[in-house]
């Protein structure tokens, strides 16, 4: 993203942004990292599906790859999910 560097301690609390379906999708810091072992870069945001009241769904998560995250704001991260996935 750029070659700035941000610690997760930033990244928690902002809000996740779908960028074409104007919808909120949780907050980093519910959300799990899915990260490379190998070369240890996160791989995909894992974010829990809401229903009703915050009630969680059983077993039931978005994955949100790292190349589809297009901009890191202040209080968002704006994600561009392409419409064939």
């Amino acid at each position: 993203m750029g070659g700035a560097a941000l610690r997760l301690s930033e990244l928690s609390g902002k809000e996740i942004v779908d960028v074409k379906k104007a919808e909120r999708l949780g907050v980093l810091g519910q959300t799990d990292l899915e990260i490379d072992v190998n070369t240890g870069q996160i791989k995909a945001l894992l974010i829990p599906s809401l229903k009703w009241f915050g009630l969680k769904r059983q077993g039931e998560e978005v994955k949100v790859p790292w190349t589809h995250i297009k901009k890191i704001g202040q209080d968002m991260i704006i994600i561009d999910i392409p419409d064939d996935e």
